[in-house]
C-alpha cells in the first residue's frame, strides 16, 4: 500500500515540474500538408514611441492528428515537445468553423 502511494505521489511531483504550457489561439491559413496545419497568430500592441496600434503576424506550424482542421476555422494550440524541424505545437482544440 506504501508503495501505490509513493508511485502517486512520485507522478504528481513529475506533472509539477513539467510546468505550465504556452496556448495561442489562431486562424489556420493552411492545412495543405498531412497532420500539419499551419496557424497565424495575429497581435496587436501601441509603438513604443508613436502609440500607433500596430499589427504583427506569427505562423506556427502545429500537429494536427486527425487531420480535422480546415482553412479559416480558428484553433487553440499548445507548446510541446519538437515534433519535427517546424513542429512545435499541437492542436487543442476547434474553436470555430470557418466559412
Amino acid at each position: 500500500m506504501d508503495e501505490t502511494i509513493k508511485t502517486d505521489t512520485a507522478a504528481a511531483a513529475s506533472a509539477v515540474v513539467r510546468g505550465h504550457r504556452k496556448t495561442r489561439v489562431g486562424n489556420v491559413v493552411s492545412d495543405v500538408q498531412n497532420k500539419t496545419i499551419v496557424v497565424e497568430i495575429v497581435t496587436r500592441s501601441a509603438h513604443p514611441r508613436y502609440k500607433k496600434v500596430v499589427k504583427s503576424h506569427v505562423r506556427y506550424a502545429a500537429h494536427d492528428e486527425n487531420n480535422e482542421a480546415k482553412v479559416g476555422d480558428q484553433v487553440m494550440i499548445a507548446e510541446t515537445r519538437p515534433l519535427s524541424k517546424s513542429k512545435r505545437w499541437r492542436l487543442v482544440k476547434i474553436i470555430s468553423r470557418g466559412e
